[in-house]
């Protein structure tokens, strides 16, 4: 195959295009699931027509086009054809609309957050939202998403499966939520783009220590998102988030794939200019409090620090304090504990360790055993180390664990844990 030969084409335009495709006949078929398919009917037209008559010269209009005619039909079988048709502007079945394209490009920015909002429904679990979301918006296959998430893919399948069918039995309307329910709803569709960050940033499970695929995708997630509501701060301070989170990638792991923690990583490696993309998203949202605004601004604190010691941990502490209130939750508690044990010394971080409840997390042990081994408590420190490697479900992060109980057996002192932010 050539680099212009017309499937690799299909397949690049329809990875761009997809989401806004599905988008735009979600609105006009009102069905999540017949939109997809519609939208795949069209994927394979342009497979089979295009080896033969050429790529179009506007191929993304010419599936949008297509995928429409194609609604058009469905509806016409339905024999909602006549009432559908005055919705979507056409006149008689047979006539022909010279810009059908720009039409459906009309609602293309509120037919894409309603599909934001659709995907990431409270009704579904968050397995299936973060799913169906990856699906319909980030473009990628379901062994994609199985291989990602390293999970059989027929259990992939039936998320998915599962998710358009709770959509439609449940009649969720593919609209803009009222203002009554636009935080709640607007919360969710955060926590599963965020979902999907993290388990690209820091792998549950697994022999890698990072999935930078899904770190991409919840970054193009967000920053549509942010560009389809551009007033909300929660969605600015999430982008910055995570644009500040992903400068560090470059030196996360060695070149055997080893993780680097925070205080050890080569500063010179991190992404200046996501770095300067997140602290500019910060500014959108200067002056507000939300969760993921107060996480940026931690995330921030870092970024600007060029050496490990010019880190402002008593300020970072204070906005754990703050996200504490804001945002309760015992990982924010951990967090702090780090920041506290930094500022003020790690006795006042372990008094917060020692009052959590979180049976099944590998990082309590871990940053417990950190906090130990910084007041000289070495036997009990490597128990702690031990047993976070026992609990966790990662092998880089169990080998990093290990290392360190051994390095404590031989006296040698490493940087603590490193959670997010």
């Amino acid at each position: 195959m050539t680099a212009t030969d017309p499937r690799r084409v299909v397949e690049a335009v329809w990875r761009i295009e997809s989401a806004r495709i599905i988008a735009g006949l979600a609105r006009i078929v009102h069905d999540v699931g017949l939109a997809e398919e519609l939208a795949q009917d069209t994927f394979v037209i342009a497979l089979e027509q295009w080896p033969v008559t050429g790529v179009p010269d506007h191929p993304g209009s010419w599936l949008m086009a297509t995928a429409k005619h194609r609604a058009v039909d469905v509806l016409r079988r339905q024999r909602r054809y006549g009432q559908k048709l005055a919705e979507i502007g056409r006149a008689t079945p047979d006539a022909e609309d010279p810009d059908i394209a720009a039409e459906l490009d009309d609602y293309v920015g509120d037919d894409l957050l309603r599909l934001i909002f659709t995907t990431c429904h409270p009704v579904l679990s968050a397995e299936s939202r973060a799913a169906l979301t990856l699906r319909l918006l980030g473009g990628l296959t379901t062994d994609e998403i199985a291989r990602a998430y390293l999970v059989p893919e027929p259990t992939v399948g039936q998320r998915i499966t599962r998710a358009k069918r709770t959509l439609a039995d449940r009649k969720v309307a593919i609209e803009l939520p009222p203002p009554a329910e636009a935080a709640d709803r607007l919360a969710s569709v955060l926590e599963v783009i965020y979902l999907i960050f993290n388990e690209g940033y820091a792998a549950t499970a697994g022999d890698d220590w990072m999935r930078p695929s899904l770190c991409e995708e919840a970054l193009r997630l967000g920053r549509i998102l942010a560009t389809l509501a551009p007033q909300e701060p929660e969605v600015h301070g999430l982008v910055a988030l995570m644009e500040l989170q992903a400068s560090r990638t470059p030196a996360r792991t060695g070149p055997d794939g080893a993780p680097i923690l925070l205080q050890e990583q080569n500063r010179r490696r991190w992404d200046r200019l996501l770095i300067r993309r997140g602290l500019e998203a910060l500014a959108r949202a200067e002056g507000t409090f939300g969760p993921y605004v107060l996480q940026a601004s931690i995330a921030a604190c870092h970024a600007r620090a060029t050496r490990p010691e010019e880190t402002d941990w008593k300020r970072i502490a204070a906005l754990y304090e703050v996200l504490a209130h804001v945002s309760p939750s015992p990982v924010v508690d951990l967090n702090r504990a780090v920041a506290v044990g930094n500022a003020y010394g790690p006795a006042r971080g372990l008094e917060i360790v020692d009052r959590l409840v979180l049976p099944s997390y590998a990082l309590v042990p871990a940053v417990r055993g950190d906090l130990l081994a910084k007041l000289g408590r070495t036997a009990e420190a490597r128990n702690e180390f031990e047993r976070a490697a026992v609990m966790t479900r990662n092998a880089r992060q169990r080998s990093l664990f290990e290392a360190r109980a051994a390095a404590l057996e031989c006296g040698a002192q490493r940087s603590e844990p490193e959670i997010n932010p």
